[in-house]
């Protein structure tokens, strides 16, 4: 896709919320760029907000969850997409937090429909990895995922995957 040079840049931040049994929450989302594809909750950051501060404003907006704070830091990455008609590369950071299997709460539909939110689900590893599965932002998750639970205790380094192309 196009250069950085012909990109707006954009700040923003996410949270991957793993429940009890392992299973991860992501939402379904369409982009006129990047097409149908599944996140974890996030958006981009507001002016002075700090990326955990942004995470943690972004989750209880898409799901409504008040009470889930962002845990350690997972990875940061940069990536391409048109959002509202600008072409940005956006930074993430991606953050990790433990919280209950539940769907979300309250009216969502406001910032689901600004946001193209079409839907949300939890999943297993097996279906985060099914060669059929939507695109994934980032496409790393699931070994992202994999090497962050064997080393969640330790709270180790997190990932910088640096620029990663849009693989439609």
């Amino acid at each position: 896709m196009g250069s950085s040079s012909t990109r707006t840049p954009r700040q923003a931040a996410r949270t991957v919320v793993l429940a009890p049994d392992g299973s991860v929450f992501l939402l379904r989302s369409d982009n006129v760029e990047v097409g149908v594809h599944w996140s974890p909750p996030g958006g981009g950051m507001e002016p002075g907000e700090s990326p955990a501060e942004a995470a943690r404003r972004e989750l209880a907006e898409e799901t409504g969850w008040q009470d889930l704070a962002p845990g350690v830091l997972l990875c940061t990455w940069e990536h391409d997409f048109t959002w509202h008609g600008t072409r940005v590369r956006q930074h993430e950071h991606i953050y990790l937090t433990r919280g209950p299997h539940r769907a979300p709460t309250g009216d969502l539909s406001e910032a689901h429909a600004v946001d193209r939110i079409l839907g949300w689900r939890w999943w297993s590893d097996t279906e985060l990895t099914a060669p059929d599965a939507d695109p994934l932002w980032p496409p790393q998750l699931p070994a992202l995922l994999a090497t962050a639970q064997e080393q969640w205790p330790t709270g180790e380094a997190p990932v910088h995957l640096g620029y990663v192309p849009n693989a439609r």
